[in-house]
């Protein structure tokens, strides 16, 4: 069983590493571009927040967040994008203070879920658990694209392997969102963590496998690095088919980035 509670202090600490980037920004410098097109620091920093506050409402009040879930519903492709657009426009240390705020928030609702509770979600239910995992990766995700914009390279740590895992478990949904079949059999994934252990997913002995550095391949599963530019391994056409689908993150297919961005 997964212990909530060191995965809410690697949360934790997720959170405050982003937090560390912008918390000194003048106010103007949140109004920067990011990869993600036009979405601010702004943008990346109210999502999140947002996210927070809906997945505390999850793990509160049930009832509350299915009435949120409908209210979606008719705008199910842009509701996202709109409540990014509308929290960007909060004054920059508000918005900071929220979002400080409202993850704490998140993390003290966490804590309160009884033991073998499922909370409501856009997708399938999740544990408390699979959820702080969840938003774990989003927070680093959308931390690669805040320190993209100020042209800053992110130290890598073991909080890669809830990344990682995040990649490896939603392969079959990276299929079904493109109108895929998944393959029947299991990929092998060996990952070189950044402390030289090797994380590894699926049977030693299969014939489709990936190798390479944990960060490349959580940087390509959260579509913020083309494959072209990483540093992974592939064998196996079905393997590296996937490479191309995949995505840790909910919602439709995403776009990704463009080979040599970043070059």
């Amino acid at each position: 069983m997964a212990d909530l509670e060191a995965l809410l202090a690697d949360f934790t600490a997720e959170c405050a590493a982003l937090d560390a980037l912008i918390a000194d920004l003048d106010p103007s410098e949140w109004q920067r571009d990011t990869p993600a097109a036009g979405w601010t620091i702004a943008h990346q920093i109210a999502h999140l927040n947002w996210t927070d506050q809906v997945a505390a409402v999850a793990a509160t009040d049930p009832v509350e967040f299915d009435k949120q879930v409908q209210a979606a519903l008719p705008k199910i492709l842009t509701f996202v994008d709109e409540a990014a657009e509308t929290g960007a426009k909060t004054p920059a240390p508000q918005l900071l203070a929220d979002w400080r705020r409202d993850r704490a928030a998140l993390i003290d609702a966490l804590r309160t879920v009884p033991a073998g509770t499922k909370l409501p979600w856009f997708g399938p239910p999740m544990s408390p658990a699979s959820m702080v995992t969840a938003r774990l990766m989003e927070t680093w995700a959308h931390g690669q694209d805040v320190a993209d914009a100020l042209g800053i390279t992110r130290e890598p740590t073991a909080r890669l392997r809830h990344i990682a895992h995040i990649g490896v478990r939603t392969r079959n949904f990276a299929y079904m969102t493109h109108g895929k079949t998944a393959p029947a059999e299991e990929f092998r994934v060996e990952l070189t963590a950044p402390d030289g252990e090797v994380w590894t997913w699926g049977p030693d002995d299969a014939p489709q496998r990936i190798t390479g550095p944990a960060l490349d391949f959580c940087l390509l599963v959260t579509q913020r690095r083309h494959f072209d530019d990483l540093a992974l391994e592939v064998r196996g056409d079905d393997a590296r088919e996937w490479l191309g689908l995949a995505q840790a993150f909910a919602g439709p297919p995403g776009s990704g980035r463009a080979a040599g961005q970043f070059a």
